[in-house]
């Protein structure tokens, strides 16, 4: 056993650290806290004492937001939207992800190039042409465009993450495979999909959050109320001339409640598989 003053001098080391955990703890898990809490308050009761606790718990907003302010409606489109998106990215990044990282042909710099150069562009920048497009697509104001232009905008990182963990799979393994008689669409579905499982689903769950709270594209290229997202339906209790504080709160733990459940959840198996990628 270490003696008392090693201990003591150890536990000193891990103070600062401790401190920054804590108050990293409190600035990131203060808001969403202080958000959960209004939301079961009404607007003249936070207008009083905006920083007290509440003195009835109003859970009828949350019944009253889904049903009378169209939540619902906003709820399930963007889970059509986003399930979608979330899925046709899955498939085409990692098919494009297992090309670069597996074969090598003319031109495939110049491919990884074009993908990755996604990264590098700021949606403000393309959202003037995308919606010219759509327009002349006739998309605009559609879920459909809407899906596209997400899984435009998300394939790159998902290519970035999953052709730096397939590059790290054994070249053995395919080597094998092939002698066993495996076609190049059996050796992506057998082997590359079920080793690189822990980076799927880190862009599974990356992509999700980033696209469920998506606001800029949404707003510019969807017009209708029926088909407006859930980051879209906040805007219903934000008005030129008053603003439904309470409502607002509401609305926003209904639209994040989900992302923090999935990041709660797999948080862990998100982080891992980014990292096991990142060495190349």
């Amino acid at each position: 056993m270490a003696p008392p003053s090693r201990l003591w001098l150890a536990y000193v080391r891990r103070t600062p650290l401790l401190i920054f955990v804590l108050l990293y703890t409190v600035i990131s898990g203060g808001p969403f806290l202080w958000v959960a809490i209004i939301s079961l308050r009404t607007t003249p009761e936070i207008l009083a004492s905006p920083y007290a606790l509440p003195s009835h718990l109003h859970f009828e907003k949350f019944v009253d937001a889904w049903t009378r302010s169209n939540y619902g409606t906003y709820f399930w489109n963007s889970t059509i939207v986003v399930v979608t998106a979330v899925a046709l990215l899955t498939v085409i990044g990692a098919a494009l992800a297992h090309a670069l990282a597996r074969f090598r042909f003319r031109g495939s710099r110049l491919v990884r190039l074009l993908i990755l150069s996604g990264l590098i562009l700021p949606p403000q920048l393309l959202i003037l042409s995308l919606f010219q497009i759509l327009v002349e697509l006739g998309l605009y104001n559609t879920l459909t465009g809407l899906i596209m232009v997400y899984v435009a905008g998300h394939l790159a990182i998902t290519v970035y993450i999953l052709e730096g963990f397939f590059a790290q799979i054994p070249q053995d393994l395919f080597d094998a495979a092939r002698m066993d008689g495996y076609s190049d669409l059996e050796i992506f579905w057998r082997i590359t999909l079920p080793i690189g499982a822990p980076a799927l689903f880190t862009t599974v769950t990356l992509n999700f959050i980033m696209l469920w709270n998506e606001f800029l594209y949404a707003v510019v290229l969807l017009t209708d109320d029926d088909k407006r997202t859930l980051p879209l339906g906040i805007m219903h209790f934000m008005g030129s001339h008053q603003l439904d504080i309470g409502m607002l709160a509401t609305g926003l733990m209904i639209a994040i409640g989900p992302i923090i459940l999935l990041y709660g959840f797999f948080s862990e198996i998100m982080i891992k598989g980014m990292t096991a990628g990142a060495v190349r």
